[in-house]
């Protein structure tokens, strides 16, 4: 049996292993994750390809109780590299509670928020590490290029990746490197959460939005850069884009109300659409000159989701698909944001 000389003298060669590793760490990667047992095998397996050197990074999961084999294949990766990887409850379940317990827990000099619904460019951190290291922006973030899969997958994907869809949102959209409002979850430099404080843990939704927000206000900066690449899988089916897209329409609506000005005039744009869809008529009666206004604006609506339907298929299987889901994800949008005025904060 070994002594308990020896014991503690193993106890103290690994703290001091733990603080030597501690020490090297420049990067590190938080990832909130919730049930993605179909996501996070190969969200991991392309963080094991990153160029950026892994002594220098540490691999934070924070798990919300998924209720799948998410926890089990992190653990899996977690055997082969148990000093690159770290894993934490989050009993709140939801994001802002979720970065808050890594950033925390963190000890590099950068984080980098992940998603475990993406996959990630083998330079992406290192790409991430040298903008912030070579521009003033307090958070830097790249281009998501939306993926899914099946049919009706792949024209949503087409869908979040137009214009016409999701307005003028550059990072969905190629936009160019650039300061912007907001990039898809972004790499801090640690002072920005000891200057301008965590994330709001009251928002469900939006919480990457008003984080940048709140950097802005205080002065800070935010920068997109084009040659930042990952790709986002998104919802496959109808009713999973319809029910997210309520639920960001609601917590649009919520997210203003709790911290005014975080969000900008685009994201009302299809509450406003929905508005007018019943407004106007009514008003007609009363003012027939609206029914013409009104008129134009369902033409003009039609037309543009003809031409928007044709230029955002690569195969014209998908431009009938596409012309049924512009106007279900902009209605649902508004319907949310219309849900949203009701709910009390």
């Amino acid at each position: 049996m070994e002594s308990t000389e020896n014991l503690n003298s193993n106890n103290i060669t690994s703290k001091n292993s733990i603080s030597d590793r501690n020490q090297d760490i420049i990067v590190s990667m938080v990832m909130p994750v919730y049930n993605e047992e179909r996501y996070i095998d190969d969200c991991i397996q392309s963080l094991m390809k990153q160029d950026y050197p892994q002594e220098s990074i540490e691999w934070i999961f924070v798990d919300g109780c998924s209720k799948d084999r998410t926890k089990e294949i992190i653990e899996k990766f977690k055997k082969k590299y148990p000093y690159l990887i770290k894993v934490y409850e989050n009993p709140n379940k939801t994001v802002p509670f979720a970065m808050n317990i890594g950033i925390k827990a963190s000890v590099g000099k950068y984080i980098i928020r992940l998603d475990a619904h993406s996959e990630y460019a083998s330079d992406y951190i290192s790409k991430c590490v040298y903008y912030l290291e070579t521009t003033d922006a307090d958070n830097v973030g790249g281009v998501a290029e939306t993926k899914s899969r099946g049919y009706i997958g792949n024209a949503i994907a087409l869908m979040l990746s137009s214009k016409f869809g999701v307005g003028n949102s550059q990072f969905r959209t190629n936009g160019k490197s650039g300061y912007v409002d907001t990039v898809p979850f972004g790499a801090f430099r640690r002072e920005v959460f000891d200057n301008y404080g965590l994330y709001d843990e009251r928002l469900t939704r939006n919480q990457d939005n008003e984080m940048n927000y709140r950097i802005r206000k205080n002065g800070g900066k935010i920068y997109m850069a084009e040659d930042i690449h990952l790709a986002y899988y998104c919802r496959d089916s109808i009713k999973g884009i319809v029910d997210m897209a309520v639920k960001n329409g609601k917590w649009n609506v919520i997210t203003s109300k709790l911290c005014p000005g975080a969000m900008g005039v685009r994201h009302f744009i299809p509450f406003v659409f929905l508005l007018s869809i019943f407004i106007m008529p009514l008003l007609t009666i009363m003012v027939p000159f609206i029914g013409c206004l009104f008129a134009i604006e369902i033409g003009l609506y039609f037309l543009l989701n003809i031409a928007f339907s044709i230029k955002a298929a690569p195969q014209v299987k998908f431009t009938p698909l596409l012309f049924i889901l512009f106007p279900i994800f902009h209605l649902s949008y508004g319907f949310g944001s219309l849900l949203g005025l009701t709910k009390e904060v």
